[in-house]
């Protein structure tokens, strides 16, 4: 008997298939074609202009901050102020302006995935052309290894499977026919058609070319990818709510104060003196490069976690995140296929015949191989029993292969020993069986529902598929990950909804998340899974939760991912498996693929955002007290405290070097044992604030008491030197309280950030230092400290310090009580 070979390089055209198959098109109506609809290309879209995106990076309001800070200490002839104040607007503006080129990136990254190369029928030969000449209408051929040209409709095929897992989403290679798809068939289910970008992974097909360039399926995906704009994070929306309140503030206690300095008869040198240094003390300097340190320091605590950060505010967004929708295989699941269930009365003579029934070649471990996964998952199945398939090569060599199609839906092996293995869909091979055991539909529907990929085995005695003897099932699947149960379970306790978005079968997809906990056994599916999505389902899904007010990441590793990563608020891609495309077009990447490294991810992203608020309380609050000393002094009608030097150095001293040590605070314990916030609370509540202004007015009040009793006991110089260190030494010491809102510094433990402690004491030690160094003492106006009074400004420092955590004991209390 005469068998078909593996591979056939131009397989002739099924009886069906057009006429104009065998020749193809001319060169001249492909000529024509190619003028009417375009090259075979991706368009590239067009681009802003780089100074208008130069210029957008300069519009918010907190570089308007920036902006207001760097004139004021320039007109103050502080250049080392103003210098680095600029350096931060440009680095700034720079990055900005980088990160709009990812659209760009993810857009020649999915320009690459198109086929160079096509091989077409032309005047009736086969000639290779440039795929970008690809025309509707032309007979494309191909062959394992190729990537398609274009989208097109096969005419005849022969052992045609294709890899479309970018595209469709579908873990296993598609199976192709020259037979009619239904009307309306998702991507996964069209096996009559072949699409542009994807991989031919086994045979060889005819096919006729139905779409080119932007009207493919690859085409409309880019066409998405381009439309889709990247959503505003919650932490620039946090900080330009927080800047508008501060420019606002600032202009009103300017006014006010101004206002006053005119009742009171100043003069106009005065007021401007007055108003810049109020403005100067309302702007937070240092709230900038604390947040981008806070989120640098991020970057490596991620690293840690095997995620790798393309943009720094992706950090804090993960951390607020309310959904997590995720692909099923290799994230959630191992990526690879095991078998996980046997039926049959004799297991091990089941395991030998399915290895008998395998091409695939596993390695000389038995852990790994080359070839089909399936077999592959078979082989290792059968070596953990201890049969080898080395032994069964060299014991009973093959005679000739049946290769697997989808008409018969079954492969065999015919081998020396006289018997025909065979393995397949049950349908078809029981149809073909003389005798199967009891019961054998019932276990496949079983093993169906459970998730399971049902394979039948049998074996006969002749050289054809028919009297076969059916043995038992063998079910297979895409096994968790162990580690992935547990963080689907911890991000469901922090509050983390995870939605599964996959290609594979319903049945399949449900049972998997059942097993994995994203569903309880008892729990309806509620649009927590989505089989079968296509890019475009993925594109809508996103928008559903968006539109719902959950903060969206999205997992992807395929083409058709990369739109709905960027429409996400934070797109996560997978470092392994991805493809260019997605990476170009995510927020962050999993070195690892791993759904626990995303777990990881949120606690640290929500640690992150914790010391970004802790930090900017205790910056605005300091702000606060700076104000309220002027303001209140301008009321009182008494002379000006500090001198705009002195508030630029307070800036200094307790604002940018302390905040920097807080934004290094470890990340608590339970942080995912709290819900997520409310993206749509500002950072700063109602709470939040009480807390900036109590703590303001209590610092205000502390330095104008030491101030107006030196102002009379000795002196306007000396006010202000003793008014000046205590205020310095009250918030470098409130630095410590500011870590926790709930627990005292000592309960937290002050060397638990070993660095803000150096950082406080060495600040300590500079406020004193400076007033005994000549050059400083007479360019900040400052006179020299005695023993006595510098140990009179830090007992007084201690104050605020000392109401603060003396008011956290009480409300801990209080609480308990009620």
């Amino acid at each position: 008997m005469t068998h078909p070979s593996t591979h056939l390089a131009e397989p002739a055209p099924a009886g069906n298939a057009q006429p104009a198959a065998e020749r193809g098109l001319s060169q001249e109506a492909a000529a024509a074609l190619l003028a009417q609809a375009g090259r075979n290309e991706l368009a590239k879209q067009a681009r802003r202009p780089a100074w208008k995106i130069l210029l957008g990076q300069y519009l918010s309001p907190l570089v308007g901050l920036l902006l207001i800070a760097c004139v004021v200490s320039a007109a103050l002839d502080e250049w080392a102020d103003a210098v680095a104040i600029g350096v931060i607007l440009v680095v700034n503006g720079l990055v900005g302006f980088f990160q709009e080129y990812r659209a760009e990136r993810a857009m020649a990254a999915l320009r690459s995935l198109t086929a160079p190369r096509a091989r077409v029928r032309r005047d009736g030969q086969a000639r290779l052309i440039a795929a970008a000449e690809v025309v509707p209408g032309d007979i494309l051929l191909v062959e394992a290894g190729d990537i398609v040209a274009a989208d097109a409709r096969i005419l005849a095929c022969y052992a045609l499977l294709v890899n479309e897992a970018t595209l469709t989403g579908e873990s296993m290679p598609t199976e192709k026919a020259a037979l009619a798809d239904a009307p309306g068939a998702p991507l996964a289910e069209r096996h009559n058609a072949l699409f542009m970008g994807t991989a031919i992974a086994n045979g060889s097909g005819v096919a006729c070319v139905t779409a080119t360039g932007a009207r493919t399926e690859l085409g409309k995906i880019a066409h998405l990818l381009a439309t889709v704009e990247d959503s505003v994070t919650p932490l620039q929306a946090q900080l330009a709510r927080i800047s508008r309140t501060l420019i606002l503030l600032c202009l009103a206690v300017v006014l006010l104060v101004a206002l006053l300095g005119f009742i009171q008869g100043m003069s106009w040198m005065n007021v401007l003196i007055l108003a810049v240094t109020l403005a100067v003390a309302a702007v937070p300097e240092g709230l900038p490069a604390v947040v981008t340190i806070a989120l640098a320091l991020g970057v490596q605590r991620m690293a840690a976690q095997r995620v790798l950060v393309r943009r720094l505010d992706a950090i804090e967004t993960i951390g607020c995140a309310t959904v997590v929708c995720t692909d099923k295989t290799g994230t959630l699941t191992m990526g690879n296929m095991i078998v996980r269930a046997l039926w049959g009365a004799d297991e091990h003579a089941l395991l030998f015949a399915a290895a008998a029934c395998c091409e695939a070649q596993l390695d000389s471990q038995g852990k790994a191989g080359v070839g089909d996964t399936t077999e592959l998952a078979i082989l290792v199945a059968a070596w953990e029993r201890g049969i080898r398939a080395e032994d069964l090569e060299r014991d009973f060599p093959r005679r000739f292969v049946i290769p697997f199609d989808s008409v018969r839906k079954s492969m065999a092996i015919r081998r020396a020993n006289g018997v025909l293995y065979v393995k397949g869909a049950l349908e078809m091979v029981l149809a073909r069986s003389r005798s199967a055991p009891e019961g054998v539909s019932e276990a496949a529907d079983d093993m169906a529902r459970r998730g399971l990929r049902v394979l039948a085995i049998a074996t006969g005695e002749g050289e054809t598929e028919e009297g076969l003897t059916l043995l038992g099932l063998v079910g297979l699947a895409d096994p968790p990950r162990p580690e992935a149960i547990a963080a689907i379970a911890e991000a469901r306790r922090a509050g983390v909804t995870t939605v599964m978005i996959t290609g594979d079968h319903p049945v399949t997809a449900e049972a998997i998340a059942r097993e994995l906990g994203i569903l309880a056994p008892d729990e309806a599916v509620q649009g927590r899974i989505h089989a079968r999505a296509t890019p475009g389902d993925k594109l809508r899904i996103v928008r559903d939760w968006k539109a719902q007010g959950a903060v969206v990441a999205m997992t992807g590793d395929g083409v058709n991912d990369a739109p709905a990563l960027r429409e996400a608020h934070i797109g996560i891609a997978m470092g392994i498996t991805g493809t260019e495309v997605t990476r170009e077009a995510a927020d962050i990447i999993l070195t690892d693929d791993n759904f626990a490294s995303i777990v990881g991810a949120v606690r640290e992203g929500r640690g992150i955002f914790d010391n970004i608020r802790k930090t900017v309380i205790y910056l605005l609050a300091g702000n606060a007290g700076e104000l309220a000393v002027m303001l209140f002094a301008a009321v009182l009608a008494l002379p000006i405290p500090l001198l705009p030097l002195h508030i630029l150095w307070i800036n200094l001293v307790t604002d940018s070097l302390p905040a920097l040590a807080l934004v290094t605070d470890p990340t608590d314990e339970d942080v995912n044992g709290r819900p997520p916030r409310d993206p749509a609370l500002p950072m700063l509540g109602r709470r939040e604030w009480s807390v900036v202004l109590a703590t303001g007015a209590l610092q205000a009040l502390v330095t104008l008491t030491v101030f107006a009793w030196a102002l009379q006991a000795r002196g306007l110089d000396e006010a202000r030197n003793l008014a000046f260190t205590t205020l310095v030494f009250g918030e470098l010491f409130r630095a410590f309280g500011a870590r926790r809102s709930d627990k005292t510094f000592w309960e937290v433990g002050i060397l638990s950030n070993w660095r803000l402690f150096a950082i406080v004491m060495l600040s300590a030690v500079v406020q004193i230092g400076i007033h005994h160094v000549p050059v400083m003492r007479e360019l900040m106006q400052l006179t020299p400290l005695s023993l006595s009074d510098c140990m009179l400004t830090i007992v007084i420092g201690l104050i605020p310090l000392t109401v603060i955590e003396a008011w956290k004991l009480f409300a801990r209390k209080w609480i308990r009580g009620h």
